[in-house]
């Protein structure tokens, strides 16, 4: 009885620090979730706020590691997949079905992927976030950290508006010409790989607008392929557009491009002495390495490349928060949180990485090179709560139309590879239906 005194009155505590603070909507909240700690504080900046002890994944059903956002808010929410299943205070992580709720906490690892916290905390919480809050899960306990670097993002007075095009895709990492991507607007000014006619509406820097959601990462095929299109179009090839798919036209200008300079057939249609012969014959020198995203409001803005400085180095995995805007003295402060994350062999070698990130949070951003005119864009319009994902493997499998950047992580370099390589014993595990009575007693997650 006295320790749950206690925690009554700790969380009161927290409770009424939270609404004091965040009144303007707690949009500068991050939430850092240790599935080995069996664990969850709630940051501002980097103070804490508040913690509670959580119930993640059990084998066979484990939670996610990654960066993700509260997509949607329910006081009360039913499973779809667990004999509808009463999972309240619900707070929606991806659309694939892992959220935070209130729910048994056995201090270990109970739910089927969701992270279940008391009933309490859960409404509290619950009180606190906003849409878009972030989410940290991770394996090992991580804390968000005040760092500073000359390369950071920070909040200038508004400039002039600068012509963006909405007629470029989002990309993602590979080409798959089954799946539409959604559509987001390319930064036009200076951008280093082509020039586009300036017929499309202008994009206003708003000073006090939803925070921003960036992502920089590594250029991936689409990106590429966009470039490739775009180059055999001006030669008087016919692509059937750059929309970054390969469909039927753009396979016969690439083989009509290789018939016509000689090129060898082998290595794969986008072979690297394909690209090097189409960038010498467009006079054109290749793009940089990386590229940047911008969303707001779970929506994407623009695009742009960026380049990247010894790219056979991985990135890493690093998630920055900015508060304390001051834009009449264009200054902020910056939180970083660097997170494990282990990549494949096969991910190593598509993407030219040959050495592991040995680089802090603050010294990665020395080998970002962000060209001025996306620089002033971002800093014109950044707000509190604004945040920057760097990563080397691009979008998330779970990004998409209504989340933010959702970053993906593995602790463990063996189950990536066992996966990558299909190992015997590695499977995807159903999930499994429960009781009535197990739902009754309240013994099962969301999902």
């Amino acid at each position: 009885m006295l320790r749950s005194l206690v925690f009554g009155l700790g969380l009161l505590s927290a409770t009424m620090l939270s609404h004091g603070a965040f009144a303007a909507g707690g949009r500068t909240l991050q939430i850092v979730v240790s599935k080995d700690k069996q664990s969850m504080v709630v940051y501002d900046g980097d103070q804490v706020v508040t913690k509670t002890r959580v119930s993640t994944g059990k084998a066979g059903h484990t939670t996610p590691s990654g960066i993700f956002s509260i997509l949607e808010k329910r006081k009360y929410h039913e499973s779809n997949i667990y004999s509808n299943a009463p999972m309240p205070w619900m707070q929606r992580l991806t659309w694939s079905g892992i959220a935070l709720h209130e729910g048994v906490v056995p201090n270990y690892p109970a739910s089927h992927g969701c992270i279940r916290m008391p009933g309490a905390f859960a409404k509290s919480l619950f009180d606190m976030t906003e849409r878009g809050a972030h989410v940290i899960v991770s394996d090992a306990p991580v804390a968000p950290e005040r760092i500073e670097s000359a390369n950071l993002f920070m909040p200038r007075k508004p400039l002039p508006k600068g012509p963006l095009l909405t007629d470029v895709e989002l990309r993602a990492q590979a080409i798959d010409v089954s799946k539409k991507a959604e559509v987001a607007m390319n930064m036009r000014p200076e951008n280093p790989t082509f020039s586009h006619p300036a017929d499309k509406p202008e994009l206003e820097a708003e000073t006090d607008g939803p925070p921003l959601r960036i992502l920089i990462t590594r250029r991936g095929d689409r990106e590429m392929l966009i470039d490739v299109q775009h180059l055999l179009q001006e030669m008087g090839f016919d692509t059937g557009g750059s929309d970054g798919y390969l469909g039927p036209l753009t396979r016969s200008a690439i083989d009509g491009f290789k018939r016509w300079k000689g090129v060898p057939a082998g290595g794969g249609l986008l072979s690297a002495q394909f690209i090097d012969s189409l960038y010498e014959a467009a006079g054109k020198e290749k793009p940089p390495a990386g590229q940047i995203m911008v969303r707001r409001n779970f929506q994407p803005m623009f695009e742009a490349p960026v380049g990247i400085k010894n790219p056979e180095i991985a990135l890493g995995t690093h998630f920055f928060a900015v508060d304390k805007i001051d834009r009449s003295a264009e200054s902020a402060e910056w939180t970083a949180v660097s997170l494990p994350h282990a990549l494949s062999d096969a991910t190593k070698k598509r993407l030219g990485i040959t050495v592991e990130d040995q680089s802090t949070a603050a010294q990665i951003w020395e080998r970002i090179d962000i060209p001025a005119d996306v620089r002033e864009q971002i800093e014109s319009m950044m707000t509190d709560g604004t945040s920057v994902t760097i990563n080397d493997e691009g979008i998330g499998p779970e990004t998409g139309k209504g989340t933010d950047f959702v970053t993906l992580t593995k602790s463990s370099a063996r189950a990536v590879n066992a996966v990558a390589t299909k190992e015997p014993g590695v499977r995807k595990v159903q999930p499994v239906r429960q009781s009535r009575q197990e739902v009754r007693r309240g013994m099962i997650g969301l999902y």
